[in-house]
């Protein structure tokens, strides 16, 4: 797989810069359930995603988890490489949430290379200023948005993530997702259940009215 596939200004960089950005890069298969990066003050590097699902959360100070955004295949974590950029220190968790194929440029190459090119630091900016975005929306749905609407909306996600109307997923790896306790899942959920959206069994969700879901997903 060729790194030009994850830099539309591959062109823009010299033979020797394309040479270091490759041969400095590490590649790594990560089991599911592996943190690799954790809090801005862990400086990993780069990561680009070969094949895989890796999740992106911040954590409060009582534990509470809350999912920024998911990474896919052909997708570049920054905030895993985070310290290479001038202040900014973000506070995040990287974990594989499928198994992964990944490769990892180090923080300092990457950094040296941006110091070099104005097109990878250019493209570096954009990048991230995607990625804050997503976290802005984020903050926006939090805020706004009533619990019901965002737990059908992450339903039906998941759904189209997994191809399948079985979710095999626990109460408290959505209350992980959406930032709250599991006892407002399960709440909710019996909710739908009564409603007749959703079937309810140890450890799955089934969805039964993806139509109803939906409506309730976009009021």
């Amino acid at each position: 797989m060729s790194f030009a596939n994850y830099f539309p200004i591959w062109d823009k960089l010299t033979p020797d810069q394309q040479e270091r950005l490759c041969s400095s890069a590490t590649r790594r298969m990560v089991p599911k359930g592996t943190i690799l990066h954790n809090g801005s003050m862990d400086c990993l590097g780069l990561v680009l995603i070969r094949s895989g699902q890796l999740r992106t959360y911040i954590l409060s100070d009582e534990g509470r988890e809350m999912t920024i955004y998911r990474l896919f295949e052909m997708d570049i974590c920054l905030f895993s490489a985070s310290c290479m950029m001038r202040n900014i220190q973000f506070d995040v968790t990287v974990e594989a949430e499928k198994d992964s194929d990944v490769w990892i440029i180090p923080p300092e190459v990457y950094r040296a290379l941006m110091n070099e090119s104005a097109a990878l630091a250019n493209y570096t900016s954009d990048l991230m200023s995607s990625r804050f975005s997503e976290v802005m929306w984020l903050v926006e749905q939090v805020l706004w948005r009533s619990f019901d609407k965002r737990l059908a909306d992450f339903l039906l996600q998941e759904s189209r993530l997994e191809d399948s109307p079985v979710l095999k997923i626990t109460h408290e790896k959505i209350a992980n997702h959406l930032g709250t306790a599991r006892e407002v899942v399960t709440r909710m959920l019996r909710y739908f259940q009564n409603d007749g959206m959703v079937k309810l069994t140890r450890g799955t969700v089934e969805l039964l009215n993806p139509q109803q879901l939906e409506e309730l997903a976009q009021q």
